[in-house]
């Protein structure tokens, strides 16, 4: 698979698509968006996966994990999770974490991450913050 670095404006449409598409498109965007880093990986020059990468000194959390439904379960968010591993090995990044929803819990486990005592709840889910240390 090939993961791509592109822009968030790139990655809006397949976050509300597959997160949120009951909410305005502006519910996806983040207001730090511009100071991260995104990555997708396209299917005949479609993007069917991206997930984005926010760092501060030792540590980034990854967000926005989105994979088009006939896409899933084809090792594209595996690809790209192991590949924002990768980019914080080589900038030294000491942790890693993320806002898991709590029913995707066990999938990031696979990755080396554990849930954390912090739960909460937006848009009436309830998420779950997970770290790893690299």
């Amino acid at each position: 698979m090939l993961i791509k670095s592109v822009s968030a404006e790139t990655t809006w449409p397949i976050r509300h698509e597959v997160m949120w598409p009951e909410l305005p498109m502006d519910f996806v965007k983040l207001e730090n968006d511009s100071k991260g880093k995104h990555y997708a990986i396209f299917v005949n020059d479609n993007i069917v996966s991206c997930i984005s990468l926010f760092i501060e000194g030792d540590s980034a959390q990854f967000r926005k994990l989105a994979t088009t439904p006939q896409h899933q379960r084809k090792g594209c968010a595996s690809a790209l999770i192991n590949h924002v591993k990768m980019v914080c090995y080589q900038d030294n990044i000491k942790r890693l974490w993320c806002n898991a929803r709590v029913d995707k819990a066990n999938f990031y486990e696979n990755f080396g991450m554990a849930k954390t005592n912090k739960f909460f709840t937006k848009a009436g889910l309830e998420f779950v913050i997970m770290e790893g240390i690299l």
